[in-house]
Parts: structure tokens; sequence; C-alpha cells
């Protein structure tokens, strides 16, 4: 059953989270249709985001990065299994699952591992779970956290518009939920997994996904049967009508990304819709954060810095109960830990967040 949508701008955080579960998920299939036809003179260009996506008058669309596939038997430099998994039967929604190798403590007990649910970065536009980049870095995390990641494939705009990456994430935590029992359609998850330890995470858009999904987790109305410890949110794509403090000197790259939301999101185009400022005016209260940890990220030369930083004073002023802290990393933009993994800096970086995964670690067996 699809539940009613509430008005924008009530104190709830469903006023505005509902519009992204406003589609019944069994009938809304995921669909590849990402099309790099070259161009041709007839056609002319609607919509043009340099390095990232480019799109025709004639619907064709050029996406210029995060369009490899790697399978699952990839190898790594991590001691990791991975397999893809279909999270719906009635549609395509997948996600690629990560277990890392650890010797058996004792086999007269179930590994407890924690568990990542982990959405990927790209503007909302491009990437995907898939790809050789996001493949060995949620390899890289869960050998270092030793935990099982589930990293999350949604549907892309422009062809799914938001609320579409929002309703195929709520599945598939949704679908994670299922195993909360030991009961689930994955014996990864139900032979693996502590319940008690989950968390979620996502870089920049996919940081922003996981902001949306818990603030409507603190509302008890959409309880999903399991807690969520903590999350990381890592560069978080935040932003607001209003340039603040370094964006105001850096005009390319904030013409950028004032053009990216409308185009994520032309049903409500205004770079204050709460979704994308948390912040803003009619935003709800940070207090509904439904978790109790929350580790955020940001880089010294990211464009989106200013932002994350006021989201952590934000939710630090809130009346949350919660744990806030946030971690700088000098030198860097935006997603730098991506595309070099072997760096000192994006080792550091994923040495932080295990240490937020396993702070909470149980005893050994």
């Amino acid at each position: 059953m699809v539940k009613e949508i509430a008005t924008k701008h009530d104190c709830s955080p469903c006023s505005y989270l509902s519009l992204f579960l406003s589609l019944d998920h069994s009938l809304t299939p995921m669909e590849n249709s990402d099309t790099n036809t070259p161009t041709t003179a007839e056609a002319e260009v609607a919509h043009d985001f340099p390095g990232l996506i480019r799109v025709f008058t004639d619907g064709r669309i050029q996406r210029f990065k995060g369009t490899d596939v790697v399978p699952p038997s990839t190898p790594t430099t991590h001691p990791v299994s991975s397999k893809d998994v279909n999270l719906n039967p009635h549609s395509t929604l997948s996600a690629r699952l990560f277990l890392p190798t650890l010797p058996s403590i004792n086999t007269n007990h179930r590994r407890s591992l924690p568990l990542l649910v982990y959405f990927h970065g790209g503007g909302f536009c491009t990437s995907s779970p898939f790809t050789s980049t996001y493949h060995h870095y949620i390899a890289a995390v869960a050998a270092e956290a030793k935990l099982v990641a589930v990293s999350v494939q949604y549907r892309l705009a422009p062809e799914h518009p938001i609320p579409a990456a929002y309703e195929d994430s709520w599945a598939a935590l949704q679908w994670v939920a299922s195993h909360r029992s030991n009961a689930g359609p994955e014996p990864w998850l139900n032979e693996n997994v502590d319940f008690g330890r989950v968390f979620l995470a996502g870089d920049s858009a996919g940081a922003n996904i996981v902001h949306n999904l818990t603030m409507l987790l603190g509302d008890p109305d959409w309880d999903i049967g399991i807690d969520i410890l903590g999350v990381c949110l890592v560069h978080p794509y935040f932003w607001g009508s209003v340039p603040l403090g370094s964006e105001t000197m850096d005009l390319d790259r904030k013409a950028f990304v004032n053009r990216l939301w409308p185009f994520v999101c032309p049903e409500s185009p205004d770079n204050d819709d709460p979704r994308i400022n948390p912040v803003g005016e009619g935003s709800p209260s940070l207090a509904w954060l439904g978790c109790r940890r929350v580790l955020i990220c940001v880089a010294e030369k990211d464009v989106l810095k200013e932002r994350g930083w006021i989201y952590y004073n934000a939710l630090s002023r809130s009346g949350w109960m919660g744990v806030v802290e946030i971690k700088e990393t000098q030198g860097e933009g935006h997603a730098f830990h991506l595309y070099d993994l072997a760096c000192d800096k994006a080792q550091d970086l994923i040495k932080s967040l295990a240490r937020f995964f396993n702070r909470d670690q149980p005893p050994s067996i």
C-alpha cells in the first residue's frame, strides 16, 4: 500500500520525504536506458554538465563517467567475496554485496558482523555500484571495517527524475530489513549480520540519499523494524539558493551545482527544496534524524564543503540526542578518495570510516 502524501512544509519529516515514496516500487521497474550514441549535427544540446552528462534535444544522453560495468568476480587487492543480487522480483532493482574473508572464530556460532548499506554518488544522474571505481572502493571499506556491505543501484535522472532515486533506496532498505530475523532471501545477510549494528553511508548524491532516508526513519510511522546505529555522509550533496562562504569565490563550480538539482528534479527545481537544503527555511528539524551517531566528511577544496559544515553545526544545535562528528581532509577536492584508493589521504578516510563502524564492536566470541 502507498501511504498518503503530506504537504511539503509540514513540521514532520514525512511532509516532504513521503514525496519520494509516492509510487509503489513494484510498479516502477528500473531500466537501463543510458545511451552514448555519437552526436549528430541536427541535434542541439539541451543540458550540458561538462565531464558528467550531456542531454540533446532529440532525447539522446551522453554520460562521461560511471558507465563501465565490472563483474562481481573482478579481483581486488582486498580479501572479500562479492556477488550481485536482485532486490525486487517485480523490477530490476539490484545491489552488489560484499563479504569479508575472515577466519571462522567458532564453528558453533554465526559470524556477527556490522552491516553497511551504501549509496553511490554521481549527482543522481551517473554511476552505479557495478563500476570499477565503486567495486574497488566498497571492497576496500568492507575489508578494512570487516563488515558486510550492500551497495545499492538506484535509477538515474534524467530518464528517472527525483524522486526515483529515493524510492529505490527506500525499497532497498526495506529489503535489508526483511532479514532482521535471519529469515530473508539472502544467506549472506541471514548468516553473517548483527542487525544491532546497521549503518548507512554514501558519498555526494548518495550522502544526500542517506540523510533523507534517516530523516524518514526518525518518524515512528515509517518504522521498518531495524534501528540505524550510525550514518556516514561523505562529501554530501547539499545546496541552497543563497551562496555561502567560499561558494561565492568559486563561480564556475557554483554555477554547475546551481543547475544540477533543477536538472535531476524538474518537478521541484528550487535549490531550497528541503531534500537538497536540509537546513533551509521550511525544512523539518534535524532532531528527527533516526540514528544514534553521524560522521560527516568534507574536503577542503570541495565546493560543497561549506554545506557539510553548516549541516554539522545545525545538527549539533538541533536537540537531536545523538553524537555527531566531522572530518575535513586538507588539500583535496570532491570525492578525491574514489580516484586514488592507494593514496595516503584516501586510506586515512577509509580507516576513519572503519573506526566509526566498529566503535561499538562487541567482545569476540
